[in-house]
Parts: structure tokens; sequence; C-alpha cells
């Protein structure tokens, strides 16, 4: 880093004296960020890059608020709040994250989409799933499905049908050091090397799912060249007609390094060349303008290392091909559905197809692709389960539902919430049957009422 960043070493290096920056992002699916800001009780900065998103106060516990648990807002780094915001996402795209665990990024997205077009959220790490589905369903996003799919598998089955395409790609986390240790004992300049080889074959897979004309964010949260500029510059060298466009710049950012774009040759006693060569002027797909990159660096910004491509697919800007499909469903079960949302959730738009896995039921975003062959988690979002001719819903139902969408609420008192989260039954008399559950006027769950006792149905996973 010294030999890379010469005179800027020592602002680099002393940028580790000072905590991590702490990040939050509100969910616009459920509150404009005004209001939103309103009800948090801590003091927030604004990040230049996000519109909601904001810096936290060092050592603030806001995981633990139980407006997190409503998914009001997303706990994140505020560098990788950048990459949603530079992917240029509209209502209505079909996009996909390839490797989204644990669900920042996509809930991110998510927010974007406001609730139209599609999210495809991919893990290839089947134990990475579980964290991913927990953060997106608390999000309340309704257009999303959740795959463990290699990128091999993805790029075969849906080739050419999104408008964009993230690749958050697993990287040897060098701009992650001021906050995990594990990054640090990880670290290796054989580690590097082999990060750069497995993100040249994702990076080639994850081409393939971009339509013609659309747009793919490349990102890491690395400083090494072999994993940023040199990865880019090959792969714009072998993919003819893609180009590097250009991203917006904010407060902190600062342009990719042109000169660190070429191949460093080993050196006998470290491995690699500090001194990199020039940039190639020109690749098969056109010019490489590596200035175009993006780079967040910890001592030019309150943010931790992170590194951003955006690159251009080749060919025409219209429609992607896209291969939409309806889902067949069993009329008694739709019945039942139609029923409880009419008596319980009178508001709850359900726009999309109903899709039937077994006793669960799902709803389909309306131009949902077929999947067939790929491992699907959850082909959209999780309504409830019928059993014994009856339809009961789940979790993620309520959070996709706002307040008004339900026939009857309990809004918590602060005593109620800590009690509800941890399980306990809510005292309230009404109306027997369904609740929605609410703290501030946000969603926190279902409850099912019978006199004057509110069962509660948390999820045991989630209590506290």
């Amino acid at each position: 880093m010294h030999a890379l960043l010469g005179d800027e070493f020592a602002a680099f290096l002393s940028s580790y004296d000072h905590p991590p920056a702490q990040g939050l992002r509100i969910n616009t699916l459920k509150s404009a960020v005004p209001e939103a800001f309103q009800l948090l009780p801590w003091p927030l900065e604004p990040l230049p890059w996000c519109p909601s998103g904001f810096y936290l106060p060092p050592d603030t516990r806001a995981g633990k608020h139980p407006l997190h648990a409503a998914g009001l807002y997303y706990l994140q780094d505020p560098s990788a709040m950048a990459a949603a915001e530079l992917l240029d996402i509209r209502p209505g795209h079909w996009v996909i994250d390839v490797a989204a665990s644990p669900g920042g990024k996509s809930t991110h997205i998510a927010s974007l989409l406001g609730n139209q077009g599609l999210l495809v959220s991919n893990d290839p790490v089947r134990g990475r799933i579980k964290a991913l589905g927990e953060n997106l369903e608390r999000w309340g996003a309704r257009n999303t499905v959740l795959t463990n799919a290699q990128p091999r598998e993805l790029a075969e089955t849906l080739a050419g049908q999104f408008d964009r395409v993230l690749v958050d790609a697993p990287c040897s986390g060098e701009g992650m050091f001021r906050k995990s240790p594990f990054a640090v004992r990880e670290w290796s300049e054989e580690h590097v090397r082999g990060c750069a080889i497995r993100q040249t074959n994702l990076l080639n897979d994850a081409c393939r799912l971009v339509r013609p004309g659309g747009l793919l964010l490349y990102c890491t949260c690395t400083f090494a060249p072999e994993e940023n500029e040199e990865q880019i510059a090959r792969f714009i060298e072998s993919h003819d007609g893609w180009t590097l466009a250009e991203i917006a710049v904010f407060d902190g950012f600062a342009p990719g390094k042109p000169e660190w774009g070429s191949a460093m040759p080993p050196s006998p006693d470290r491995g690699l060349s500090l001194t990199p060569g020039p940039s190639p002027d020109r690749g098969r797909g056109g010019m490489v303008d590596l200035g175009r990159m993006v780079r967040i660096w910890p001592h030019r910004a309150e943010a931790e290392g992170h590194s951003f491509a955006l690159l251009r697919a080749p060919g025409d800007s219209g429609e992607s091909q896209r291969v939409g499909r309806t889902f067949p469903i069993d009329k008694k079960t739709e019945e039942l559905w139609t029923a409880f949302r009419d008596a319980i959730l009178p508001g709850f738009g359900a726009d999309g197809h109903l899709l039937q896995r077994g006793e669960h039921l799902f709803l389909a975003s309306v131009d949902a692709p077929d999947l067939s062959g790929l491992s699907v988690v959850r082909p959209g979002l999780p309504l409830g389960v019928v059993r014994n001719g009856r339809f009961e819903p789940v979790h993620a139902l309520a959070l996709a539902a706002t307040a008004g969408d339900f026939a009857q609420t309990h809004e918590l008192s602060e005593e109620e919430t800590v009690r509800y989260l941890a399980g306990e039954v809510i005292r309230a008399s009404g109306p027997a049957g369904w609740v929605g559950v609410t703290i501030a006027g946000f969603p926190l769950g279902w409850g099912k009422r019978s006199g004057d006792a509110v069962k509660n149905h948390y999820p045991r996973g989630l209590r506290v």
C-alpha cells in the first residue's frame, strides 16, 4: 500500500487509528425519509451518495431497537450504500444480485424498485441463505425471488433477461480491515490471487445475465489492483463491445487508477510487483478508461474501502428478451386466501400470481421468469400456509403490509413491545381473530385474539 499510494500512505495509515464508520439506511418501502428520521432516537448525519442513508454515532445499538425488527431501517457500511445508487435502478427494472448475502444491497435494490419489476436475490452458498431471507423478509419487499444457485446455472437459465446486474464479488477484504479481525487473519498475497481468479469466473458468468445495453455493477471491498483495475481491464479486453459507463461522483469518491490496470508480474521477494505498468490503451471491447471506476478510501471519506466499476453491455438498450410464466394453483387454496385477505387484510393489494408449493402459498411477480432447473428457495412473497382447510398467515406477510391494510391492529406500548418480542401474550380486548401488531404505526408481526388475550405469533427464531 505504501508503494501504491506514495504520498497518501501516511493519511491512509492514520485512518486506522479511528473507529470504523457506522451507517443506517431507511426503508423507503415503508416510510418517507423525513418521517422515519423523526422517529429515530439518534443524531444522524446524511450520506452524500445515498439519499436514504445516514451516519450513525459510534457504539449505537440500533440493531436492538424494535423499529429495526419492524424493518424501518437496515444497518450497513456507508460505502456499501453506494452500490445500488450507482446502478441506476428504476421502478419496473429486472435486477439480479448474484452474490447477495447477507442482503444489504438487495434490500437497497428492493427500495429503489418500489415493489415494481423484479429482484432475484441469489447466493450460491446454502449456509448464507437463512440470513439473506430474514433480511429480505423484514424489509417487506413483495417482488423478490430468493435463489441458491451457482452463477453459471443462473446464466444458463436466465441469460439476457436483466436490466441491471449486481456483482458484489467475494474478495480479499482489505477495505474491511478496520472493522473485521477475520479479514485481517485471512489475508495473504495468495488469497488475493485466488480471489482474482474466482472473480474472473464470476464476471464471465454474470455478464451473460445482462440484456443488450443493460448495466452490470462490479464492486469489491478491497484495495488490491488485481481484484479491481486489473480485473476490469482484463474483462473489457476479452469481451467485445463492453464498456465502462460513467459513475456519478460524490464528495469522498476518488477515480480508479488507470496505471494499476495492467497485470503485475511476480517479483522474487514479495510474489508481486509493487510498480504497476501502464494500462492498455484499448481492448477488444473498446476504450479501457479505468479512470471511470470509483474508489472509496478510508482516508478520503468517512467509510470503509470499496471499489466500483459500472459496465455497459453491447447492443440496443431496448426491452430485454424476457420469458414470463403463470402458475397453476388449487382452487380451494385460492378461495381460502381470498377469504382471509378480504376479512383480515382488506387493504392489501395483491398484484401478481399466486403460486403454491405444497401447503405454502406465495405471491409471485406478475412477469416472473421461468426458474425451472434452479434451486428456488422462495419464488415470491410468502403469504402463508394452508392446513386443515384453513389459511394461516406467515410473518413475511405482516411485514409486507402497512398498518392501514389490516382490518384490526394493536399498537404496542413500550412495555408491551418488550413482551411481544419475547414471545409473550398481550392483553387487549377486541374482536376475535388475526390482528396486525404494530409499533409506531409499523407492522411488527401477527397476533391472534381470543377474548382479551392476543396470542403471540412472532417467530420463535426471532424472539428476544
